[in-house]
């Protein structure tokens, strides 16, 4: 069994490759997460997990990480993801994460996710204190592109 997170950043990136997989390699590695094992988690942030912008996490971990990403071959359409973090007004209370991507703008992406954690808010009764997103776009050229925003989580 894995401890709990105590600390949480947000992070977003783009990139393009010869291969989707490649396209979305790049996007993690733009994020500054592409020398990690992504643990895909779902939508609560831990009670007592605090925003810290600066931690490091060596390459290999296991990294609990919620995000929405995109990869498209569509020359000329935009692809956007945004991850947006709610925290509650009970600072020991637990928070929600939301994710999203589309075919959208970076603005939008963003509108988008931080509704949606409003949303999760509202449906479990609770008080919202404050929300954190970021967000990410970009146009697709002649390659694959992707991109991907992240809630990493560490310890």
């Amino acid at each position: 069994m894995l401890p709990t997170p105590r600390k949480i950043k947000l992070i977003s990136g783009s990139g393009e490759g010869e291969e989707k997989l490649s396209a979305f390699d790049r996007a993690l590695m733009d994020a500054g997460i592409g020398n990690v094992n992504l643990i895909r988690v779902s939508s609560i942030l831990p009670p007592g997990c605090s925003y810290e912008e600066g931690f490091s996490i060596p390459p290999g971990s296991l990294v609990p990480t919620a995000y929405g990403s995109l990869v498209s071959e569509e020359p000329g359409r935009e692809i956007a993801a945004a991850v947006g973090i709610g925290f509650s007004r009970a600072a020991e209370d637990y928070g929600v994460i939301m994710e999203f991507a589309g075919f959208c703008s970076r603005e939008e992406a963003e509108m988008r996710v931080a509704e949606m954690v409003r949303e999760a808010f509202r449906a479990r009764g609770k008080e919202l204190l404050e929300i954190k997103v970021t967000a990410v776009s970009r146009r697709v050229d002649s390659r694959p592109a992707a991109v991907v925003a992240a809630a990493v989580m560490w310890y």
